[in-house]
């Protein structure tokens, strides 16, 4: 069909969007079409195009099997997925398998059947091609960037996500995860199977060429995180990692305005184990070679010379294997290029080309022969020498200044090489395109889009002045304001000037010109025509620019004029005027008689010299071919391009090629057989006349009815129904054909941005397989193609162009606005009535009432206001009160107005605006109605800056206080009242009892703060209860003078903190108050036994910190005097320190504080006593009773839950008997006491039972050789302590017993034990048999056992235990209470070792 074409540009961010078959053929995706191409070390040659996905291609793959490598498959934004055969280009199997768009697919390389595809959901589904079956999987919940099939085992299929992991699965497992490959920290871009079955061709190290169980090869993922990964596939880890290098661009120029984001594309090439190909930064390709040792294990691709790399980063990379053995690689990037490398030598091959965007201009060079402009909408420029034998692609590209759509190009007609461009922005520029200097911006821009440039000779104001100083050229430029502005392209920094100035200067205008559309230059430059919105087209004679005539034959909008060449042989054809329109005819005038002989006043045309008629829609572009005499091509909306022979108004043939609408054309300058069209399909073609099948554009449905209609009855012209537009017009974006916007012109005028561009397929841009593509049913007549569009499709279409249609809003005036509608009699009879009314004394009517209702508009005051009240009625009964406020409020009645709105609930921000000018009483109650209205559509912050301006301060704080809007109202209390006013204080309080309630307690303690109650504030923190809390709540107690707050919460926190181990932290929180003196001391005795117990290894708590004195050196005998000396040293506490500090001070405070009772079941570290502490405390005061006492509560306190920490603790406070209390500090303890006595007596006796008892543990231990065996416990004892209690103790005992055991014999202490005893079991009795009387039951059988086995004068009633507990009382009661409050020593047990 073509010659040579500038395809659409690749898709971006696509992992697998280009592929290249096993026979040469490549293979890309560009928006919704895939290109196809043949291509080889010399070059490339385009072959066509796949269409048939409705959204963009996002995954391409060939089949790779010998007899099937012309089958492919692709995936879209839709979810399908389509197989397709590239050599007859039609699709074979189309399917939609995904719900959500296709990310990646691949044809398996091993199975010709297996075809894998995923989603962006993370479904990964298998199609078998030969079956048409498929099977999904869902292996991961991610998005999914990338796949790829292993080329050597056909059910492994490696998975690459947008997280930066990667999954190896199983397809005949259904999806089982072989391995997860984590390394990456970002997407994954790319991911390539080593092209060999084997790991051993990276293991360079012996240990690591040992036989694996599995077999796997190595697979290369590329990530956004700048770095290439090898992953071993049988370990299921990364071997390798390449860091991607930093490469300097050189030349090239690319924006600097356009930020990019990495995409990191790798290759492996078939044969090449050790090589890997991957993308860089900013273009650049390297290949690395992964057996070099070394920091630089790459290679750049096209180092020899400049300019070879690509200038914006890669996408896609594939290669093919040719015939002699040589490998191409071909890539697709960012730069809108394609490029083609020898592997072999790593050099640019060729480069293809390619286009982002609508192709709105073309045009050659009348200087440089076979130099083709192009204007494109991806905001760049190409200029393309077509005539270069090397490089049949040799492009440059231009950008800089532009940054816009490029939507008109002129080339000058004298200067090589300068190219005057407009853009969608509204900007004029000049390029010199054989510099490399930025472009010549004019300072005068349009106000929208440039659609037209012309060079011509200069107008006034710009032709006055000397010769030498006035420009041979002018630029003129038309946009879509409808202005045409003329341009002194020598100073582009000057003010350009509106040529419609001179044209009303010259002609007398008075009126308004329609807005100008298109201009065109006769080639000599005496004559200009301007084409209008309207459809004229004005034809001025240069300089002046005198209106010659007017041709009133189009009634659409000009979209392209063109004057026919001035090298004819036919003088006559030298004043062809073509014009184009949206009315889809071609009409041409001769202009002969005219120009050579203008007429004093301007001549109307209405009938052309030839019609041109076949398109079926919007005529966009046309050219006069400069080889022919009345040869002419036009493009069109339809698709197509058509050639016409104009004197014989003949059709010469039409052009296919183009997927979309056509929106420009030029003829070749150096062969009469080739044409050159652009399009919304993103390409560029060459075709030539010869090699087209078809004559006629082809005809839709609607154009064959009109022609039959016209054949009927040709004279009479019908009015245009509703639906009678051709398809091709329904199709297209315009109303009736004209702007929709301002002056908006020409086809290529109601374009949509860069991403927005949809295909645009008309109902006639159907060729060959196209139209089995685009659903349409198509017949083949007299050789035209004629296309029959369901009923169902043009409705569908119809009814969706017209629910894009802007809604037209309601009119005020509707009454008056319907009569507008009535017949055309009526219409101007009312023309003569006002007259009447306007020029007579009588009246015939009342103009603003009844029938004449709408004569109100047009007639005096009193009639307007007539209308008006007929106009609220019907407002009011239609429910628009709305319009009823805006009808009173233009009549002047403005409290009226706003009293209908206040009563309707329709009060805005407009109507209380201009409230204040119906005085202030209106506006404050219309400020309070609003109000009102605005709390019942809960915008309450609006309500109060609305009561604000009406000085209702504190109206506003109540009405954001009661809405729980407290942040708002305490803003607005402290910018607008007094700083001691009481509502602030109420609002405080109040927010943070809500923040309270919703857990947050920090910022209800920064409102308590505010209120003033620092005490709540302190109490909120400690709320949380952890130690950050308890320690931040007690300083800001003490900080606010809450003394007793602050010891109370700097205690609890204390105690967390020792229970934790934290020592260092609780000293802290209790330094910071000099009360808690005390405490302080607590917790260093605290932490110097749990230090001395740790030591041996009795408790494995860890300390989170700890202080130096509590190190386990440097010990002293008794733990006595380690404390004594730690508290002089530490705290300045001795028994000469004064008060605060004084001892007997000490001991009172420690009188109140409670201390934790001991329990079997609760955690030693949670019930550390006082003892020791107040010991200590009154050996410094010489209270030697009551330091026996507290000596005693001390050892005998743990004796039941906690034997060997007892035991320990006895060692380390009498490691040499009771005899000593103190080495350092010895003093004889005199008691006179009883109680200090029987504490004495039991200390003793403890002290000496712990000496015993390792005595004999040490003579019952199998370790020590010659020991003796026997020993025997005499009158019961104490409970075996655990296992592990010996090694605890470390002190060497005598063979001999040092000390006098008959201190442990004590009849008072057995009678009283025996006593309770024997109590003990009477309760026991009792409660047994309350139980039973209380439920009704039997005894127990065991119970019941043992009163049978009892004899009758045993059996005891309950009035007989009752008796006997009242007797055991009294004898206990008789015991002294030293013997009851002091037990002995082993808990009153008499214990003897007897030594054989």
């Amino acid at each position: 069909m073509h010659e040579r074409s500038l395809p659409a540009s690749p898709n971006w961010y696509c992992s697998r969007c280009s592929d290249v078959s096993d026979r040469g053929v490549l293979a890309f995706g560009a928006r919704s079409v895939i290109h196809l191409a043949e291509v080889s070390a010399s070059g490339c040659t385009l072959l066509g195009e796949l269409v048939g996905h409705k959204e963009t291609v996002s995954g391409f793959s060939f089949c790779h099997h010998a007899g099937q490598s012309h089958m492919c498959v692709s995936g879209s934004g839709d979810g399908s997925v389509i197989f397709w055969d590239s050599d007859s280009r039609l699709s074979t199997r189309e399917l939609s398998p995904h719900q959500s768009p296709v990310s990646a697919v691949h044809w398996s390389p091993v199975d010709r059947n297996l075809v894998v595809s995923a989603d962006e959901k993370g479904v990964v589904v298998c199609h078998w091609y030969h079956t048409g079956d498929s099977v999904s999987f869902f292996p991961e919940p991610r998005t999914v960037f990338c796949l790829s099939c292993s080329p050597h085992t056909w059910n492994h299929v490696a998975v690459g996500y947008k997280d930066g992991m990667i999954v190896l699965i199983d397809v005949s497992r259904k999806g089982e995860v072989l391995h997860r490959l984590r390394g990456h920290d970002d997407e994954i871009h790319s991911l390539a199977w080593a092209p060999t079955a084997s790991e051993e061709s990276l293991y360079v190290r012996p240990e690591e060429l040992t036989d694996r169980e599995e077999k796997g090869c190595f697979l290369a993922s590329g990530s956004k995180d700048q770095t290439v990964r090898i992953w071993s596939t049988a370990k299921g880890k990364g071997v390798m990692t390449l860091k991607l290098p930093y490469l300097k661009r050189r030349g090239s120029g690319v924006d600097p305005a356009v930020k990019e984001r990495l995409w990191l594309s790798v290759h492996w090439p078939k044969g090449r184990p050790t090589q890997l190909v991957s993308s860089c930064f900013s273009g650049e390709m390297v290949m690395w070679d992964l057996t070099r040792s070394g920091k630089q294990k790459w290679s750049l691709f096209g180092s020899s010379s400049e300019g070879q790399n690509h200038s914006r980063i890669v996408f896609n990379m594939s290669s093919v294997c040719l015939q002699d053995d040589s490998e191409l690689l071909i890539s697709t990037s960012m730069d809108r290029e394609v490029k083609c490398w020898d592997l072999a030598s790593l050099e640019c091959c060729w480069t293809l080309p390619t286009l982002g965007g609508f192709v709105y201009a073309l045009t050659f060079s009348p200087v440089g022969a076979g130099c083709l402009a192009l204007g494109v909408g991806d905001s760049m420029i190409r200029v393309w020498n077509t005539l270069s034998i090397q490089n049949q692609y040799d492009t440059r590209s231009f950008w800089q200044g532009i940054k816009s759509k490029v939507t008109a190009l002129a080339w000058h007609p004298k200067k090589e090489g300068s190219l005057s461009f407009g853009t969608d922005d509204g900007k004029v520029g000049i390029y010199d395109v054989f510099s490399n200097k930025p472009p010549q911006i004019s300072s005068s821009y349009h106000r929208k889009t440039v659609y037209t440039l012309a060079w011509g000779p200069p107008v006034p104001p710009m032709s006055f002045g000397a010769v030498e100083s006035k420009p041979s050229y002018s630029l003129y430029s038309c946009a879509g304001e409808g202005v045409i502005l003329q341009h002194d392209p020598c100073k582009l920094s000057g003010e350009a000037s509106d040529i419609d100035k001179l044209i009303r200067d010259t002609n007398s205008i008075k009126h308004k010109l329609s807005p100008h559309t298109d201009l065109s230059w006769k080639p000599n430059g005496k004559v200009v025509a301007i084409g209008n919105e309207d459809g004229s087209i004005d034809v001025y004679q240069a300089p002046s620019l005198k209106l010659l005539c007017s041709i009133q034959q189009h009634h659409k909008i000009i979209n392209t004029l063109r004057w026919h060449h001035d090298h004819s042989s036919q003088p006559e054809l030298h004043y062809l005027l073509a014009s184009g329109s949206s009315n889809a005819k071609v009409y041409v005038h001769n202009l002969r008689s005219i120009i050579e002989s203008p007429a004093d006043s301007p001549v109307v045309l209405t009938e052309p010299y030839r019609r041109l008629c076949g398109h079926t829609t919007k005529i966009t572009g046309m050219a006069w071919s400069p080889h022919h005499d009345g040869r002419l091509v036009t493009v069109c909306y339809d698709g197509t391009a058509q050639v016409w022979d104009v004197q014989q108004e003949a059709a010469v043939c039409n052009y296919r090629g183009h997927v979309g609408p056509l929106l420009c054309v030029d003829w070749s300058p150096v062969d009469p057989d080739v044409v050159w069209t652009g399009g919304r399909d993103f390409t560029v073609q060459e075709w030539r006349l010869s090699k087209q099948e078809f004559t006629k554009p082809p005809k839709g449905k609607k154009m064959l009815e009109l022609v039959e209609k016209m054949k009927v009855n040709p004279k009479k012209k019908k009015n245009k129904k509703a639906g009678g537009a051709t398809p091709a017009e329904i199709l297209t974006p315009s109303v009736n054909g004209e702007r929709g916007r301002g002056g908006e012109t020409a086809a290529a005028r109601e374009e949509l941005s860069e991403d927005e561009e949809a295909d645009g397929s008309s109902t006639s841009s159907s060729v060959k397989s196209t139209v089995l593509l685009t659903g349409k049913c198509a017949l083949l007549c007299s050789g035209d193609l004629v296309l029959v569009q369901t009923a169902e499709l043009a409705l569908h279409v119809e009814l969706h162009l017209l629910s894009m249609k802007k809604r037209k809003p309601r009119s005020m005036l509707p009454l008056s606005t319907s009569m507008d509608h009535r017949s055309k009699e009526e219409l101007l009879q009312d023309c003569i009535t006002l007259a009447t009314v306007t020029n007579s004394q009588g009246e015939c009517c009342i103009p603003g009432q009844g029938e004449h209702i709408h004569l109100g508009l047009f007639s005096d005051r009193q009639a307007l206001y007539r209308m008006f009240e007929a106009e609220e009625e019907g407002h009011v009964e239609a429910g628009h009160y709305d319009s009823v406020t805006y009808l009173r409020l233009w009549s002047g009645d403005l409290e009226g107005a706003l009293r209908v709105a206040t009563e309707r609930g329709e009060l805005s921000d407009h109507l209380l605006s201009i409230a204040p000018m119906a005085g202030y009483a209106v506006w404050c109650r219309t400020v309070e109605a609003y109000v009102k209205q605005l709390c019942l559509q809960e915008q309450y912050l609006k309500a109060a800056s609305h009561l604000l301006s009406i000085n209702k301060v504190y109206e506003a704080v109540q009405l954001l206080h009661s809405h729980k809007m407290y942040r708002e109202a305490i803003a607005l209390v402290k910018a607008r009242l007094p700083a001691d006013e009481p509502v602030l204080k109420e609002l405080y309080s109040s927010w943070a009892v809500v923040l309270e309630k919703d857990g947050h307690l920090s910022s209800a303690a920064k409102c308590y703060l505010a209120a003033g109650a620092s005490f709540d504030a302190a109490k909120v923190i400690a709320k949380k209860n952890d130690v950050s809390s308890l320690r931040t709540a007690a300083s800001l107690a003490r900080i606010c003078g809450e003394a007793g707050l602050a010891q109370s919460l700097s205690l609890r926190c204390a105690k967390d903190l020792a229970v934790a181990q934290d020592w260092v932290g609780a000293q802290e929180v209790l330094g910071s108050q000099d009360s808690l003196l005390v405490h302080r001391l607590h917790v260093c005795v605290t932490e110097l036994l749990t230090a001395m117990l740790a030591e041996a290894k009795l408790v494995n708590w860890s300390s989170v910190s700890g202080h130096p004195w509590a190190s386990p050196g440097g010990r002293h005998s008794s733990i006595q005097d380690r404390i004594r000396e730690v508290w002089q040293e530490e705290f300045g506490v001795s028994e000469s320190s004064a008060a605060p500090g004084s001892i007997p001070a000490l001991l009172q405070e420690l009188k109140a504080v409670e201390s934790p009772q001991p329990s079997t079941h609760l955690p030693l570290k949670q019930v550390l006593r006082l003892d020791v502490l107040d010991a200590v405390l009154s050996w410094l005061v010489e209270d030697d009773a009551e330091l026996i006492k507290e000596l005693w509560q001390a050892v005998a306190w743990l004796r039941d839950g906690h034997f060997s920490v007892s035991a320990e603790l006895c060692r380390l406070l009498f490691p040499n008997g009771t005899s000593v209390c103190s080495r350092k500090y010895p003093k004889i303890l005199r008691h006179t006491e009883e109680q200090a006595k029987a504490a004495a007596n039991s200390l003793q006796a403890f002290v000496h039972y712990y000496l015993l008892y390792e005595r004999w543990w040490e003579l019952s231990s199998p370790s020590k050789a010659g020991a003796p065996s026997n020993s025997a416990v005499v009158n019961g004892g104490s409970s075996e302590p655990e296992v592990g209690v010996c090694p605890a103790t470390q002190t060497c005992v005598n063979e001999k017993i040092n000390f006098d055991a008959s201190v442990l014999l004590s009849e008072d202490h057995a009678a009283c034990q025996a006593i309770r005893r024997s109590v003990a079991e009477i309760q026991e009795r009792l409660a047994a048999m309350v139980a039973q009387h209380s439920s009704g039951q039997q005894l127990d059988p065991d119970m019941k056992q043992a009163d049978a086995e009892r004899r009758p004068d045993e059996q005891e009633s309950l009035m007989s235990l009752s008796t006997k507990m009242s007797e055991y009382h009294k004898k206990l009661a008789e015991l002294p209470d030293t013997v009851k409050v002091e037990p002995l020593g082993g808990g009153g047990v008499c214990v003897c070792i007897i030594d054989r």
